[in-house]
């Protein structure tokens, strides 16, 4: 092998980045691999549109914070956030409810919108906060998440018994205050539904994902590109490679562990001593074609069975065609899930752009579509009803449509900037980074059989030697921060394999704190 690297990551995800940081900054060999993640916006003669919306919730995260500090970014990073006011917005028949930061202006709308149940609201808000508080303060500790080994259990679950409202505490249900029927039930869960991997949250899992819709959403002016061109810039500042468009396609093995991974294009394979990917660990050993991993440590891992599809749209809308009060992160209910009310029009998490798209006095909107496995809704009739959605929450933007396109559908592109309908061929498209065939959907899942209280799902540590992952699948359902916390402890994991360079991490730590 005529190259060598310490550690390869494959994957451009928020966890398999963070990881890449942190090991280049503790002065490990990172070469990056985009594996085919493609960009989250593309383009269409000059005009933004988007694969995915993004918020960044885990920025309010003590994992993420715990990160900053040891990249010694926390001041430049927090220069780049852009604090939302209201944090979102629900919109369901009847209903426009705002939550704001300012905890008296939100008071102001409960006693709008719901008076009957305004101190119920403030005893869940007080819980959610003794929650997250609590949380807060185990996930600063430097164990690994979700443990794997016996002593790492039994570590990690010390830590984890202050965590309230996990499965088999004795403690009332969140809700249990709210009349059955009442729509609180849905404005808690919908957000928290959209901001996790997994279909089946635990009670500290909607406190958690809630609570980081409430207690400070932030943004990036430049999005989910911002946040990975700002992790890149920090591995290639410690001498790591990013090469962001290229990936493996197989992962070399010896004996059972990592020995090296082949880079698409190249005559031979590139030495590597651990592999981190965001990934799942069946797609990774799928990479492994001559590793035969041992049948008891298959039949450990849990499957993961899509319970929910994540369907976008891009609508580019003329500005006057928006309604002013329309906040940057919205929830579209056209029916309320938890009275079990039947309707065509699926639940829309609405994200309203603020940069410029690439046409003068237009906006573009993001529209993510939650759609259940197996719904009579085929993909190929999704836009049109992520569209009825929003048109019957926002009246009249039908008349403003500039541009409308799906990458999910596989169908033309809608192009109404000459006052009729227009469709676009997805040839078209190629050019500005959008793709000829429909493009995969993300996937919330069941996780078959669920792990440590219902967060995990896949260990860390795979079959394979050396190899770790640090995706959705590790702990779907705590959406991102499942993943930085994932990222953490597999470069712990790899860290600790060398003791010269662990021993420099803790000098460094030391110098952190004492600075």
């Amino acid at each position: 092998m005529s190259k060598h690297y310490d550690v390869a990551i494959l994957g451009a995800g928020i966890g398999a980045l963070t990881a890449a940081a942190l090991l280049a900054r503790r002065s490990w060999r990172v070469l990056v691999l985009g594996q085919g993640c493609l960009p989250a916006t593309y383009q269409y003669e000059g005009v933004t549109l988007a694969r995915r919306p993004f918020t960044f919730l885990a920025g309010s995260s003590p994992a993420w914070g715990r990160v900053l500090v040891e990249l010694a970014q926390s001041q430049t990073f927090r220069r780049r956030a852009i604090a939302l006011d209201p944090m979102f917005q629900v919109l369901a028949p009847n209903l426009r409810l705002e939550v704001p930061p300012d905890v008296q202006l939100f008071a102001k709308e409960i006693d709008r919108a719901y008076p009957e149940v305004r101190r119920v609201v403030d005893e869940l808000y007080g819980e959610i906060a003794r929650t997250n508080a609590a949380a807060d303060a185990a996930f600063e500790r430097d164990v690994i998440w979700p443990p794997g080994t016996f002593w790492e259990r039994r570590e990690t679950g010390r830590i984890a018994a202050s965590l309230p409202r996990l499965e088999g505490t004795r403690l009332p249900p969140l809700l249990a205050e709210f009349p059955r029927e009442h729509d609180y039930h849905s404005i808690v869960n919908v957000p928290a539904r959209f901001a996790s991997h997994a279909a089946r949250l635990p009670e500290l899992a909607v406190a958690r994902l809630h609570g980081a819709w409430t207690r400070g959403v932030t943004r990036l002016a430049g999005g989910e590109g911002e946040l990975v061109a700002f992790l890149v810039e920090r591995v290639r500042a410690h001498g790591g490679e990013a090469r962001l468009g290229e990936r493996a396609v197989r992962v070399v093995q010896k004996r059972g562990r990592v020995a090296g991974v082949v880079v698409d294009g190249d005559d031979g394979p590139t030495g590597v001593g651990f592999v981190v990917t965001d990934h799942s660990t069946r797609a990774l050993l799928d990479l492994t074609t001559d590793f035969d991993p041992p049948q008891r440590a298959l039949a450990a891992l849990p499957h993961l069975l899509p319970a929910e599809w994540r369907f976008v749209v891009s609508i580019v809308v003329r500005d006057e065609g928006l309604p002013a009060p329309l906040c940057d992160e919205a929830f579209l209910l056209p029916a309320w899930p938890h009275r079990g009310q039947a309707s065509a029009r699926p639940l829309v998490h609405l994200q309203r752009q603020r940069e410029p798209c690439g046409i003068p006095g237009a906006t573009l909107l993001i529209a993510e579509a939650a759609l259940p496995e197996g719904t009579s809704l085929p993909a190929s009739s999704a836009r049109e009803a992520v569209l009825a959605t929003i048109e019957s929450l926002l009246p009249f933007v039908e008349r403003h449509y500039l541009l409308v396109d799906s990458p999910h559908d596989g169908r033309p592109l809608w192009d109404f900037r000459s006052g009729k309908r227009k469709d676009v061929d997805r040839a078209a498209l190629r050019g500005g980074g959008g793709s000829l065939d429909a493009e995969p959907m993300a996937a919330r899942w069941n996780v078959e059989p669920p792990a440590f209280h219902g967060l995990g799902a896949e260990p860390i540590r795979t079959p394979l030697a050396g190899a770790f992952i640090v995706g959705p699948s590790a702990l779907p359902a705590l959406g991102q921060e499942g993943e930085l916390l994932a990222a953490w402890s597999a470069a712990h994991l790899v860290t600790r394999t060398d003791r010269r360079k662990e021993r420099m991490r803790r000098e460094m730590w030391s110098k952190i704190e004492l600075g």
